[in-house]
């Protein structure tokens, strides 16, 4: 929790002035039962009338003073918790965008998603807790034991026993809850992952009729949660009966104790009560202290998944360039091999091709067949396990900062995400520095100016949140449109145009080779139209590599290929 704790340096006055301000409203407390005593045992028993109002006009001002304190507390408690659990959110955030994608991948969207914003709420909450009563509930426990000294040193010897009770029970029952909370908070991820799935798969599981099956799931899913949840509930219920059995006990001993001591004169009425009264505010005080601990347990579980994260080193690692062996081409393959975990099969094995600089690439395979793990390799968004991988003569390990490597990618993904605000603002995140007359001249190789230019506003239209109010094909333009506003020497079309038509495919390889800065061009598609122009083609079958040539070599010498191509034209076009 350390690592979670510094976040509070910027908040420093205001996780000093909560507490002490607390401090000073428990100190008021602590007084009240002491003017309790005085009006029973001055103005009760000689019948003062002007006295009892006298000390009711003092718990008054005690009160409202108490009350002034609370409230400059709570301000300023929520003040820091408030700032911690922004700037922290703010960490955990930038860090998750820091991640390599290997490292995304191992965790899983849906447990980025809920310690991004389930656990930072929790830490949230607690922390306010602490600065309000990590001082006070001590300080009202020990105070109270000491003022009932001062009123009765013999009939306070019960406080020194129950005090050292309590702490046994609440953190005996706090360290066994502790793992229980980080369960529950496992099964948790898994019922936020069953939820995303059948949210983000809702067309296709209606599509298969498979509502039941994934009801069934979840409903397994969640039934394990449930009972985790239950299980733990009920241990930790058990703090407040335990206290309440306790406290209660106490107050008999004191009642006792106290009544036999008024019956001999050592003690007054009043200074019985005022014993009840220190007791009851043990009490009240130590069933907040047993739930706060609880929160705390939660607050721990949170703090060590948001903590796994942290301890994930950003970035990829760094290597030892000079190993590498340079290469003349714009991009080179050279014995690559991927896994995607240590224990894991190779999604690649043993791929080697090259591509010049202009030329365009095709990539084809069945589904699975390692596709879009080929091309991620260009960028390093994953590290190949064997092999290397060069870009412009150099291992893309070499480079110091993957962004100098990325800069000179423009990536079109196989999804089309786009995001909510303006098509000038999507376009600019290819290239921040971009002109309209730069944008127009994306958008027109992409095949997308036309449309752009019907919509209200043009490059001003507002797209909703993944740009829901476009349709397949329209997306898939505006991301390509995103990748050529850049500019780059190496252009990776990821299955990118599977929602156009034949016609506006063909443009839009027409226009991508007429581009004046000649990109290297890599096209992952299912089509053979769209590649059969290609310099090279690349034929992939459950990761590796069994075909490499032209269209027309590959129809005579690839079966795979020929298969390929005779499922979308026939045999009669490959015989013509």
């Amino acid at each position: 929790m350390r690592r979670i704790i510094r976040f509070i340096k910027r908040y420093r006055k205001e996780a000093v002035v909560g507490p002490l301000f607390k401090m000073l409203e428990a100190l008021f407390e602590l007084f009240i039962p002491l003017v309790v005593a005085d009006i029973i045992d001055v103005g009760i028993k000689n019948g003062d009338t002007a006295y009892i109002l006298r000390r009711c006009a003092l718990m008054v001002g005690l009160g409202i003073v108490g009350l002034a304190c609370s409230i400059t507390a709570q301000y300023f408690s929520a003040k820091a918790a408030v700032g911690l659990a922004t700037d922290l959110r703010f960490a955990l955030f930038a860090h998750i965008g820091a991640l390599s994608h290997e490292n995304t991948d191992r965790f899983g969207t849906s447990t980025l998603l809920s310690r991004v914003t389930a656990d930072v709420n929790q830490i949230q909450t607690t922390t306010n807790l602490v600065l309000r009563l990590f001082l006070r509930s001590p300080f009202i426990v020990f105070g109270a034991m000491i003022m009932a000294f001062t009123v009765s040193p013999s009939a306070a010897l019960t406080f020194v026993v129950t005090i050292p009770a309590l702490s046994i029970v609440i953190f005996g029952i706090m360290l066994i809850s502790i793992p229980m909370f980080r369960r529950v908070q496992a099964k948790l991820d898994a019922v936020l992952g069953r939820t995303r799935e059948n949210l983000t798969g809702a067309r296709v599981v209606r599509a298969f009729v498979r509502e039941r099956e994934s009801i069934a799931d979840f409903t397994a899913t969640n039934a394990e949660l449930t009972h985790l949840q239950r299980f733990t509930g009920r241990f930790s219920a058990l703090l407040n009966p335990l206290t309440y059995v306790i406290i209660n006990v106490s107050i008999l001993v004191i009642i006792w104790r106290g009544g036999a001591q008024v019956s001999l004169g050592t003690l007054s009425q009043g200074e019985v009560v005022a014993l009840y009264n220190y007791m009851s505010q043990i009490l009240i005080e130590l069933i907040k202290l047993a739930n706060f601990i609880i929160l705390i347990t939660k607050a721990c579980a949170c703090g060590s998944r948001i903590n796994a994260i942290f301890d994930t080193p950003t970035g990829l690692p760094t290597y030892d360039t000079a190993t590498v062996q340079d290469s003349a081409h714009a991009v080179e393959f050279k014995a690559v091999s991927l896994s995607y975990h240590k224990d894991a099969d190779h999604a690649l094995t043993d791929i080697s091709f090259y591509a010049n600089a202009g030329e365009t690439v095709g990539i084809i395979g069945g589904t699975g067949s390692g596709k879009s793990s080929l091309v991620s390799l260009i960028p390093r968004f994953y590290d190949v396990t064997e092999g290397a991988v060069a870009v412009g003569g150099r291992d893309v390990r070499a480079f110091a900062d993957p962004q100098e490597l990325r800069a000179k990618i423009g990536v079109v993904p196989q999804k089309a995400e786009l995001f909510a605000g303006t098509i000038r603002d999507n376009l600019r995140f290819g290239n921040e520095n971009a002109t309209d007359e730069d944008c127009r001249e994306a958008l027109a190789a992409a095949q997308a100016l036309s449309f752009v230019e019907s919509k209200e506003g043009g490059l001003d239209f507002v797209l909703e949140q993944q740009a829901r109010n476009l349709s397949g094909g329209q997306k898939q333009r505006l991301t390509i449109a995103r990748a050529l506003v850049r500019k780059p020497e190496i252009l990776i079309l990821d299955d990118s145009a599977s929602a156009l038509d034949y016609a506006t495919d063909a443009a839009l390889r027409a226009a991508i080779a007429a581009l004046p800065y000649r990109p290297t061009v890599f096209i992952v598609s299912q089509r053979t139209a769209s590649i059969r122009h290609a310099d090279r083609i690349v034929v992939l079958d459950d990761g590796a590599m069994v075909g490499l040539g032209t269209h027309e070599e590959l129809l005579s010498s690839c079966p795979i290929y020929r298969e390929i191509h005779e499922s979308q034209f026939g045999s009669e076009e490959v015989h013509a």
